[in-house]
C-alpha cells in the first residue's frame, strides 16, 4: 500500500480507469490536478489515506472466471443482483456526472457528446426500472419455485400467468438496451476519445465501454442460463 500511496493520482487513473470512481468518491480531482501523489492528495483534501487505499486496492483486484451454469437459481440470482445490478446502480451516477460535464465543456466541438449523453441517460432510467421489475417480481418467484421444488410443496400460480410472460418482457428490454449501447459505441467511435479530450473524456468513454461489457455479461447470465433453467423448473412444477 505504501507504494500505491506514493503514486501520482493521474497515473493511477491512466493505468486503470476504474479507480477514477474512487477518487471521485473522495472529492479528489484526478483530471486537472492529478499530478500529485495519493498521499498528498489525501492530505490536501482532508481524506483518510487508509480508507482510500483500501478502496483502491479493492478496485484493483482482479476477478477469476466462474462457470455459472453450475449455480443454483437462487445463487445465480443473488450473484446477478450483487455483481451486476449493484454495478449498474453504482456506475450510473458518476457516468451521468462525467457525461454532463463533457457535454458542457466539449459539446460545441464534439456535438456527438450530446447524443451520447441523451442515450446513456435513457439507458440509465430504463435499466433502473428493468432491474426493479426483476428484483420485485420475477426473481422472487423463481426463488420460490426453487424452494417449492426442494421441499416438495405446491406453489400458487403467479399473477403474471406463465413464466414466459415476464421473461419475454425482460428479454425484449435486454434487446433494447443492447441496441442502445451499440448506438453509443458508434457515436463514440468505439469509445475512442479524441486527441483534444481531457482525462475525464477518456475515463468516461472507458467507463461506457466497461458498462457495455458488463451489460453483455449481465444479459448473458439471464438470457442463456437463468431464464432457460427457470422455464424448465416452471414446466416441471406445473406438469
Amino acid at each position: 500500500m505504501n507504494t500505491l500511496a506514493e503514486k501520482k493520482v493521474g497515473g493511477i487513473v491512466a493505468a486503470n480507469f476504474r479507480t477514477a470512481q474512487v477518487f471521485t468518491k473522495y472529492g479528489i480531482d484526478f483530471c486537472c490536478k492529478g499530478g500529485i501523489s495519493v498521499t498528498d492528495a489525501c492530505e490536501k483534501n482532508g481524506v483518510s489515506l487508509d480508507k482510500l487505499l483500501i478502496d483502491l486496492e479493492h478496485t484493483l483486484e482482479s476477478n477469476g472466471s466462474t462457470d455459472y451454469r453450475n449455480f443454483g437459481l437462487s445463487q445465480l440470482i443473488d450473484h446477478i443482483i450483487t455483481q451486476h445490478h449493484q454495478y449498474v446502480e453504482n456506475t450510473i451516477p458518476p457516468l451521468k456526472a462525467y457525461l454532463t460535464k463533457l457535454s458542457m465543456v466539449h459539446g460545441e466541438r464534439h456535438p456527438e457528446l450530446h447524443a451520447i449523453k441523451e442515450e446513456f441517460f435513457a439507458a440509465a432510467d430504463a435499466l433502473t426500472m428493468h432491474m426493479k421489475k426483476e428484483e420485485l417480481v420475477l426473481f422472487p418467484y423463481v426463488k420460490a419455485m426453487e424452494e417449492a421444488d426442494k421441499n416438495s410443496y405446491n406453489l400458487s400460480q403467479p399473477h403474471f400467468g406463465h413464466i414466459d410472460n415476464p421473461i419475454a418482457m425482460m428479454e425484449h428490454e435486454h434487446d433494447t438496451e443492447g441496441e442502445r449501447f451499440r448506438k453509443i459505441s458508434a457515436l463514440s467511435d468505439g469509445y475512442q476519445a479524441p486527441r483534444d479530450g481531457c482525462q475525464t473524456y477518456r475515463v468516461a468513454f472507458a467507463m461506457l465501454q466497461e458498462f457495455e461489457g458488463d451489460l453483455h455479461t449481465h444479459i448473458h447470465l439471464e438470457n442463456n442460463i437463468l431464464f432457460p433453467k427457470a422455464k424448465k423448473l416452471f414446466e416441471k412444477l406445473n406438469a
